[in-house]
């Protein structure tokens, strides 16, 4: 009986072990990309050439690779800055908030899908509320869109990847419910719109 107490408790201190490992190395990618995003929007010169012009335009040089930090999703409301990376595959998520890719990005005037996990850069998407404001900030500007919806989807529920041009539209994945343990049989949406820079 000792020896099988004895291995429950190693087993037990291998899960915590391996568990505190991620954790520390989540946070470390995250810090990281971070970092990174806020690097990338500093030093670029198209920010401030962009917020002279009378119109913006997508640039044709910005083509993201799959892992690449491309900018920062801004939440006021939880006053989070979250790095944002090229795909949603469990590396790039482990950085960030993922971009899914094949869908758009702010000015190509087509839905804009970014995913993250309940766990992390996600945890508090449930304080969030119509109304409030996400801006995704990128080297070519600064992009703020209003919630106008959140809603409830089964997790293999692929309708609400869809495009949506011409119109523009911001749209967050999580896993769902939060304190759920194990994968998460739903997906929490929030769906936002453009705000005209007359209204900021």
């Amino acid at each position: 009986m000792k020896k099988i107490a004895f291995l429950i408790i190693l087993v037990g201190l291998i899960f915590i072990g391996i568990g505190i490992y991620e954790y520390i190395q989540t946070n470390h990618n995250q810090n990281k990309a971070l970092a990174e995003a806020k690097s990338l929007l500093e030093e670029s010169s198209l920010k401030e050439q962009n917020e002279k012009e009378t119109e913006a335009t997508f640039p044709d040089d910005f083509d993201p690779a799959t892992g690449e930090t491309v900018g920062l999703l801004h939440i006021p409301k939880l006053d989070a800055d979250l790095a944002i990376v090229e795909g949603t595959d469990p590396d790039e998520l482990a950085m960030g908030v993922g971009h899914y890719k094949g869908t758009g990005y702010p000015l190509q005037n087509d839905q804009i899908v970014l995913s993250g996990h309940r766990e992390t850069v996600f945890r508090r998407m449930g304080e969030l509320e119509l109304g409030d404001i996400l801006t995704v900030q990128l080297p070519y500007g600064d992009f703020s869109y209003e919630i106008v919806d959140t809603f409830i989807v089964s997790a293999d529920d692929r309708t609400v990847i869809a495009p949506t041009a011409p119109d523009e539209v911001l749209t967050l994945t999580t896993c769902y419910p939060f304190n759920f343990i194990g994968n998460a049989p739903d997906r929490y949406i929030i769906t936002a719109h453009p705000v005209s820079k007359n209204n900021e």
